[in-house]
């Protein structure tokens, strides 16, 4: 048996291998206003990521082999990087660092291993991690760095199906089609929520949205966001990790997945979905995954992921810092009470950002600390509460905290 390559290794330098940007410069280089100008690169010394202060750490995964039916997008990173850093900043000072790549282990246990403690390590010196995969079976990995945080996680899922194994086994192996059984069934489960945005009903088995349903986890189709994409926005706020399926995308627009199919989101409803997701306050990693360069037609699709990464990167320099309620005065407080006189409902609008969120308040002798848990929610969702029904999200998520 082969030794793990990781095994000896000590500090955060060691998991990567430097990139060349004379690979994917211009021939007559960038220009000023270029991204390949201001980000930073690891090419011969690894940075000192206290010292720089950086925001987001860019790094690409090359293993593949968890993925399912799309081997070679573990080539992903460089053909990103050839139409990602050719994009003017915006109006925004980037304080980015690309570590390069973390390459395949011996064995998927070693690569997880490098991702997890990388994810863990780059959050703990508050610098969001940004993977460009590789397999999406490398969420399991991004999700076992909260583990060793000591961190509730509530993951967000945008894909066209749930990459949930049909036989739950005990020893379940970890592929892009079965990485969700293994975060559900990981033990000690730190998982709090789980959503889904964007399943197509006839890629998903049903028994699978029974499970959904009794786990009171959010799934949302496809159709939900067709006359209105803002609205998965209360979804994404609400994430501390996101995973990013390109085979979400429709193949008209992002065509470079041998999984892609004709339905999906479109491009610019992917980008503003990153958007949201840059603006999250909460969100700490995120990752894109299963872009394969070897069905990508003009690169079409590598511009498509650069042009997303661009959004995330805006949206994270719009965040607004205003998860309530501090300061309380930048608050709005709504009260409002149910048909059957049984209760009343808390929300909370922000003056900053017109953003909603409710109070669910913990059962007794849940928390000790706390009265309420702040959901983030629509505006919608509060007019429900004003005609005195109660909102589904509300329920499901105080059975979420019982």
């Amino acid at each position: 048996m082969r030794p793990n390559i990781y095994t000896a290794f000590m500090s955060l330098s060691d998991f990567f291998s430097p990139i060349n940007p004379d690979q994917f410069s211009p021939k007559n280089g960038f220009y000023t206003s270029q991204l390949g100008l201001k980000v930073d690169f690891f090419t011969d010394r690894f940075p000192d990521l206290e010292e720089k202060k950086y925001d987001i750490a860019i790094f690409s995964v090359k293993d593949d082999r968890g993925s399912i039916n799309n081997s070679g997008c573990s080539l992903a990173g460089d053909y990103f990087r050839a139409q990602f850093y050719l994009l003017n900043e915006g109006a925004f000072t980037s304080k980015i660092i690309d570590l390069g790549n973390i390459i395949a282990g011996n064995e998927m246990s070693d690569t997880y291993f490098a991702v997890k403690t990388a994810v863990q390590q780059l959050i703990k010196l508050n610098i969001l991690p940004l993977i460009i995969g590789g397999g999406q079976d490398l969420t399991y990995a991004q999700y076992l760095a909260y583990e060793a945080l000591e961190q509730k996680v509530d993951l967000v899922v945008v894909d066209s199906k749930f990459d949930l194994e049909e036989d739950q086994e005990e020893d379940i192996v970890t592929t892009s089609n079965s990485y969700l059984s293994k975060i559900f069934l990981h033990q000690p489960n730190f998982l709090f929520n789980f959503s889904n945005i964007g399943y197509q009903t006839y890629f998903v088995n049903q028994d699978s949205l029974k499970v959904m349903d009794k786990l009171y986890f959010d799934v949302h189709r496809l159709g939900e966001f067709v006359q209105d994409i803002g609205l998965t926005e209360p979804v994404i706020r609400n994430a501390n990790m996101i995973s990013f399926d390109m085979g979400a995308i429709r193949s008209g627009d992002a065509g470079a997945n041998a999984n892609a199919g004709p339905n999906g989101f479109y491009g610019e409803d992917a980008c503003r979905i990153a958007r949201y997701a840059g603006m999250n306050d909460k969100l700490s990693s995120i990752g894109f995954y299963e872009f394969n360069p070897a069905f990508d037609k003009n690169s079409q699709t590598a511009m498509l992921l650069a042009q997303m990464v661009w959004y995330f990167i805006e949206g994270y320099y719009n965040r607004k810092q205003d998860f309530p309620l501090t300061p309380k005065s930048q608050y709005i407080i709504y009260r409002t009470s149910l048909k059957d006189g049984s209760g009343e409902m808390n929300f909370v609008k922000s003056k900053r950002s017109d953003r909603w969120w409710m109070q669910v308040p913990y059962p007794t002798g849940i928390s000790k600390n706390e009265r309420y848990h702040l959901v983030p929610c629509r505006y919608e969702d509060y007019n429900t509460a004003v005609n005195g029904e109660m909102p589904d999200l509300w329920w499901r998520t105080y059975q979420k905290l019982s």
